[in-house]
């Protein structure tokens, strides 16, 4: 399914502003659709005609939003159909008049009878877009005091939009989320004094520790000051809700009371230029926020417990490092230096696992960091580099463990036997990623493979451990040939991804 901006991109040449103003829209259109009971689409000229020509030529359905307190008008979903404006009368009405159009009770192609109406969408003192709300009037609702101020919001913030003042522009802010008109709905008049509460809204309160039965005709700002323990954020809230009233932008908020936390949203209401009040939207949300304490401090302590794995393998390989200063014996020397750089990766893994918040490796940024470590085993000054060519991007942990030790021998063994001493040479990672496989090939330019040398039949450590991971910890297969082209070693490695991998 393409996106807003794809389609706009296709079918206009609406300006940055004009875009930017219609992704405000869509960002906010679920509460309108929820406040009005009816499916919202989004509607764009095709061609950007001529201003001086007749009438309005095809237009796009670009967006479309569904109804969380209603049945669907719509079975099929229009996004990206083209139409002609005939089809759609009303939406080429209010195109053409600037002005919103409502039609009467129409029987759809599906034989749905569906209630319409078009809203043109303003920006900057232009028409740049419709609305349409299309209403499925089979599924007869009696008249509530919850309907009733929906629909007279909805009214209102349709209105807003005609005239270009909603929505507007939000200051940033940490909370992404906005309650929706479901969770809780409040409706203020100009004074902020509660005209209606959802009775969500008013659960929501009596959680935060309102003791009365009714929010209504109480002054919201001053109930939200007698809540709020802290008196600098209840007065932030209190001066916020004021603000709305007063016609600034409203902001989104986490408010905690009495063990309690909810998100507030304010919206101003100004149909016509004229203060009409505010609504509030509220959620609950303290069971999420109680589930989210402990899966940080969850996540905290499996951090802690990686970074003291990390800790421990690098006092390990300190210890093998001095032992093997100590030793005597050049074959025990090399063999302890080998099990440095093996621990060493490992602890590199653990690292980055520690300041991950989740259990997955970047896994170019541990390859990056063992480079340096697996040149500096082949010797000091060692004239062999280690290049990376291409992404191996971000791998479970359970699976980046045994890979990173897999590609480091595979790495150290092309450094070792590849080159002759002082024989300036280069090793590279071609790494190649799809949706399926891994596939890595590490490349040397050294002097070859001895003859009759078999990869099954090799008694290296090293090479036996690559033959035991691969196989039993990531299910892929490995390979050792003379290089396609040139002169070298390709060591051929493929990890099965995704659904593929037999124990991702």
């Amino acid at each position: 399914m393409s996106t807003l901006s794809d389609l706009l991109a296709e079918h206009t040449d609406l300006p940055g502003e004009a875009v930017d103003h219609l992704q405000r829209v869509v960002g906010d259109w679920q509460l309108l659709a929820d406040l009005s009971f009816a499916d919202v689409l989004l509607w764009v000229a095709a061609d950007r005609v001529d201003p001086d020509a007749a009438g309005v030529g095809e237009v796009v359905c670009v967006a479309q939003c569904r109804p969380t307190t209603a049945p669907t008008a719509f079975a099929e979903d229009a996004v990206g159909s083209v139409v002609s404006a005939d089809e759609h009368p009303h939406v080429r009405q209010a195109f053409e008049e600037w002005r919103i159009v409502r039609v009467a009770d129409d029987p759809a192609a599906a034989g749905t009878p569906v209630r319409r109406e078009a809203v043109p969408v303003r920006c900057a003192g232009e028409v740049i877009a419709v609305l349409s709300r299309d209403t499925n009037p089979t599924q007869k609702r009696q008249s509530s005091p919850l309907e009733v101020a929906y629909l007279d919001c909805a009214g209102e913030l349709c209105q807003m939009i005609s005239e270009g003042t909603f929505p507007v522009p939000e200051e940033q802010s940490e909370i992404l989320s906005s309650p929706r008109a479901g969770d809780g709905f409040i409706r203020l008049d100009t004074d902020g004094t509660v005209i209606y509460a959802s009775p969500n809204a008013l659960s929501a309160y009596h959680r935060m520790g309102l003791t009365t039965t009714s929010l209504k005709s109480r002054d919201l700002p001053a109930v939200m000051r007698t809540l709020i323990t802290d008196p600098f954020d209840a007065q932030y809230i209190a001066d916020d809700i004021r603000g709305a009233l007063e016609g600034k932008a409203g902001k989104r908020m986490e408010v905690e009371a009495r063990g309690a936390t909810v998100l507030l949203r304010t919206l101003v209401l100004r149909p016509g230029g004229q203060p009409s009040g505010a609504v509030v939207l509220i959620r609950d949300v303290t069971e999420v926020k109680r589930r989210d304490r402990a899966l940080l401090s969850k996540d905290a302590t499996i951090r802690e417990i990686h970074h003291r794995v990390k800790n421990n393998l690098q006092t390990v390989a300190a210890l093998l490092r001095l032992q093997a200063r100590r030793t005597g014996n050049d074959e025990a020397r090399q063999a302890l230096t080998e099990s440095v750089r093996r621990v060493s990766s490992i602890a590199l893994v653990h690292d980055t696992l520690s300041m991950s918040v989740d259990e997955e490796v970047n896994l170019d940024e541990v390859v990056d960091r063992l480079s340096p470590v697996m040149a500096d085993v082949a010797g000091v000054g060692s004239p062999v580099q280690i290049r990376r060519d291409g992404s191996f991007g971000v791998f479970p942990a359970e699976r980046a463990m045994p890979l990173v030790m897999v590609l480091t021998e595979l790495v150290q063994n092309a450094i070792e036997h590849a080159f002759d001493p002082g024989v300036p040479g280069t090793v590279t990672m071609i790494v190649r990623r799809s949706a399926r496989w891994l596939d890595v090939v590490i490349h040397d330019d050294g002097k070859g493979l001895p003859p009759g040398f078999s990869l099954d039949g090799s008694d290296r450590l090293g090479l036996q451990i690559v033959r035991t991971l691969v196989s039993a910890e990531l299910d892929g297969s490995v390979g050792l040939e003379a290089a396609a082209a040139g002169n070298g070693t390709d060591a051929t490695l493929r990890v099965p991804l995704g659904r593929r991998a037999g124990r991702g």
